[in-house]
């Protein structure tokens, strides 16, 4: 859609604040309908843009962008990274306390911010609608929208009280954006929060760049230890357990065996929680043992895997909570061990619930849906998208795609497996019916006197693991029960008896046979590096990049993504850089981060080619992005300021007021401050003509900020705390646009 003259553009936005050259999927056509006006129904894969939809449009529509988000940890991550990039973004949460809070809404009030992130609980609190009114909201996000569906994994009651948004504000433009959500859940978003007009954009549910992976488990933590050093060695990940107890011993084996883990679950204390998880979102290759608590608005772009040591309730969970892994589109990796019993545990837990007999109909056709994908024998993506309504061709990068699994007519097998259940008194696990279908004459077999039973050693076509397979499968498929208060004996149930009477058929799989590991001396990368970090040269360049990174990240106190993603590194060691000009073209590369960290980062890159020398094999940097850099140093240099600034420049010439200018145009002050900023970029106006500041006070302001820009500090806040809050922040701002411009 066109723009009015001298207004940026989205395009012009994601290039100069976020570094990136073109919008994917179906950003571009939400953003073209919030900035239109109207609402919207976003479905986005985690990792696939989605808050690009709500922040460029908040930075450009007048007034303050405000996302409703359910957690402390998604608002405080989401602002650091905005902070980062020069947006003037802040949240209003339980961490703040009452002076903080009564400064963001000073600065919310008075327009000096573009988006404002709030829990539901806080805007439905009795005046916080009021004080919205006053801020001239200009849209609003409801993140992580499938928390208003009852029918949800993750439902939350308040989600559900949000539709008053619609009634006090129906001129606001409103978004509702989520990444996991069937098609019931997607019926409650538009009939919760009144969305019923709202155009439905849904780009997807698919994640290409995860790998998924489902194994019979055996000694778990030993597969867990296995898979993490010959997959993502050094990588940060996530580990789900179903349990605390499990949570804290999973956390102890890995740091045991060399892996850096930390748990988190709800019976931690907050303290330890709140460090747990600063620890993970700020270190290199931490590993976050935890139970299902955590996740939810987790930021972290390079978790490159997620491991579930027993499966989650539904495809949904498991949908959202694989999604963490590689936010930076990077391979990454979705894998999960599972056995009879996590089957038997989670049927029990329905089952032993309070809900009603129909929520409790629901809950188990979601956990059939789910053991039907751990047992597919075809594309588990196929599996996985088919669930919520998408048909795809096999993906190519499942275990099945990548490893075939043989299936086989399994009716004669499962009868002789049911058979065995029902000779044997339906008292005993499926370890022991192995054996006594394989014709073993162990103690334990012959005191009960089961070698004379009729299936004692019917089963000789396969070995004791082969028949725990059947019955796992058996089991999976609700052929079969497990009466869990009786050690976990099998049971026959309603469903057996067609199998019984040669009724039904059952197919079968065969399990995976996993290669003994081998001992390598070569240092390993992840798959999320493997085609870059091909030579120990290169991987010397890709860690001494991530400590200079980690260092910058540490005296800012924000997580090392914040600075630059790993793609962003991994492209300078693909291309290295050697001007600010070519930086400029690497991927996640904004002006202000251009300006803060790019010569120290080229300092790192100079540093490295005097000790190694600079390969011949280098890559060019593509000639799109050398294009497009240079389109964009004409286009900064024929700009011009924009006719509704520069009216508010000549009238603060005439009138030498910013306020008389404000009320003279019917404009917000902070506007104008807006429009002044942007001449003394420009070079029309000097900063102290505005502030008339004397000498020393400016050059103190200016130091100031100059001495964190020098740390590589993009935020203006450690400034603003320094000078004691003094000057605000649209000062702030004035003083840095000339020091932008040389």
């Amino acid at each position: 859609m066109p723009y009015p003259p001298g207004m940026a553009s989205p395009l012009e936005i994601l290039g100069s604040v976020f570094g990136y050259d073109r919008f994917i999927g179906l950003q571009q056509p939400v953003i073209d309908t919030v900035m239109a006006g109207g609402d919207c129904l976003v479905l986005m894969p985690t990792g696939g843009g989605k808050s690009l939809c709500y922040q460029i449009p908040a930075m450009l529509r007048p007034g303050v962008g405000v996302c409703v988000s359910p957690l402390i940890a998604l608002m405080q991550d989401q602002v650091q990274g905005l902070t980062q990039m020069g947006v003037r973004a802040a949240c209003l949460n339980s961490s703040l306390d009452p002076r903080e809070a009564w400064d963001v809404e000073r600065r919310a009030e008075s327009g000096q911010l573009d988006l404002l992130y709030v829990a539901p609980e806080r805007l439905m609190r009795p005046g916080f609608l009021d004080f919205l009114a006053r801020c001239r909201p200009c849209l609003f996000a409801i993140d992580e929208a499938h928390c208003v569906s009852q029918w949800g994994h993750d439902f939350r009651p308040e989600y559900t009280q949000l539709a008053v948004l619609k009634e006090r504000f129906p001129d606001v433009p409103r978004l509702a954006l989520t990444a996991t959500a069937d098609e019931p859940t997607q019926r409650d978003i538009v009939a919760h929060l009144r969305l019923e007009n709202a155009r439905v954009f849904a780009s997807g549910f698919d994640r290409p760049n995860i790998r998924y992976t489902v194994a019979p488990k055996k000694n778990p933590q030993r597969m867990l230890k296995r898979f993490i050093d010959e997959n993502h060695p050094g990588d940060a990940g996530i580990v789900y357990r179903l349990s605390r107890k499990k949570v804290e011993q999973t956390a102890e084996f890995l740091n045991k065996n060399g892996i850096p883990a930390l748990p988190y679950h709800a019976g931690l204390p907050q303290s330890v929680r709140y460090a747990n998880q600063e620890r993970f979102m700020r270190e290199e290759g931490m590993v976050m043992v935890a139970t299902v608590a955590f996740g939810m608005g987790v930021d972290k772009p390079n978790v490159r895997f997620v491991c579930h040591l027993e499966p989650p309730k539904s495809l949904e969970a498991y949908h959202q909570e694989t999604g963490r892994a590689g936010r930076d589109g990077l391979p990454a990796s979705a894998w999960m061990c599972f056995g009879l019993q996590d089957v038997a545990i989670l049927r029990s837990m329905i089952d032993n619930g309070e809900a009603d007999a129909a929520r409790k109909r629901v809950e188990h056709s979601k956990l059939n849906a789910l053991f039907g994908f751990l047992e597919t024998a075809t594309c588990r993506r196929q599996a996985l998208l088919a669930y919520f309504g998408e048909h795809i061709a096999p993906c190519g990068n499942c275990d099945n795609c990548l490893n075939p699994a043989e299936t086989w007519d399994g009716t004669v097998a499962a009868q002789k497996a049911l058979s065995n259940i029902y000779r044997t008194g339906q008292r005993f696990g499926a370890g022991y019916l192995a054996q006594v279908l394989t014709g073993s004459r162990s103690d334990r077999v012959l005191r009960f006197g089961h070698d004379a039973v009729s299936t004692f050693g019917i089963g000789a076509e396969l070995d004791e693991n082969g028949w725990k397979s059947v019955y796992r499968q058996l089991v999976a498929a609700g052929l079969i029960s497990v009466d869990l208060e009786n050690f976990n004996a099998l049971t026959l149930n309603e469903r057996s008896w067609p199998v019984l009477k040669s009724q039904q058929k059952v197919p079968l799989r065969k399990d995976p046979v996993v290669p003994r590991a081998t001992k390598s001396k070569s240092r390993k990368v992840s798959a999320a590096q493997a085609d870059v970090l091909t030579t120990p040269e290169r991987q010397a360049l890709f860690e001494r990049l991530r400590d200079h990174r980690l260092a910058l990240s540490q005296e800012q106190s924000v997580p090392p993504y914040a600075i630059f993603p790993d793609r962003t590194l991994l492209e300078l060691v693909r291309y290295r850089p050697r001007t600010l000009a070519e930086f400029g073209c690497m991927s996640g590369v904004g002006a202000l981060k251009l300006d803060r960290f790019g010569p120290t980062f080229l300092e790192s890159l100079a540093e490295h080619e005097i000790e190694h020398g600079r390969p011949d094999d280098l890559e060019p940097i593509p000639d799109d992005r050398l294009d497009q850099r240079d389109r964009k140093q004409e286009t900064e240099a024929k700009k011009e300021l924009p006719g509704t600034a520069r009216q508010s420049l000549e009238l603060f010439r005439e009138l030498g007021s910013i306020d008389a200018v404000a009320e003279n145009r019917g404009l917000k002050p902070s506007s104008v401050w807006g429009h002044l900023i942007e001449a003394v970029r420009l070079g029309e106006l000097e900063p102290n003509d505005v502030l008339h500041l004397p000498a020393p006070e400016f050059d103190n302001v200016r130091n100031t900020i100059l001495a964190f820009r020098n740390k590589g500090v993009v935020s203006l806040t450690p400034a603003f705390e320094t000078l004691d809050k003094q000057y605000h922040y649209d000062l702030l701002r004035l003083v840095r646009a000339g020091m932008m411009r040389g």
